[in-house]
């Protein structure tokens, strides 16, 4: 995990204890700003159970798989027929001889 990750979270987390810690306040001031009333609105009319079994269809298979995605970065890959662990940026896998 890099540096700016580890403070991403602790900025998340801070300001999550933060809203936890005033959260009738906060409540109170998005009632006034009419935002609670247009979120029942839109959950109302547009979130429908059809639609939130397409948005999270589409969510799972928009995401690539983990072992697809690490194995084309960096300098470990694998090779797509034997399945052999490949160093560096070679062209040809060692084991098998396939192009990579």
């Amino acid at each position: 995990m890099t540096l700016g990750i580890r403070k991403t979270i602790v900025l998340v987390l801070v300001a999550a204890i933060f809203l936890l810690a005033n959260m009738w306040l906060v409540m109170n001031w998005l009632q006034d700003k009419g935002v609670i009333d247009m979120a029942k609105y839109v959950r109302k009319e547009f979130l429908t159970g059809t639609a939130i079994t397409i948005i999270v269809a589409l969510l799972i298979l928009l995401v690539k798989p983990a072992r697809e995605a690490a194995g084309r970065s960096g300098w470990i890959r694998r090779c797509p027929v034997c399945d052999h662990r490949l160093l560096g940026r070679g062209g040809y896998c060692g084991d098998c001889g396939s192009k990579v």
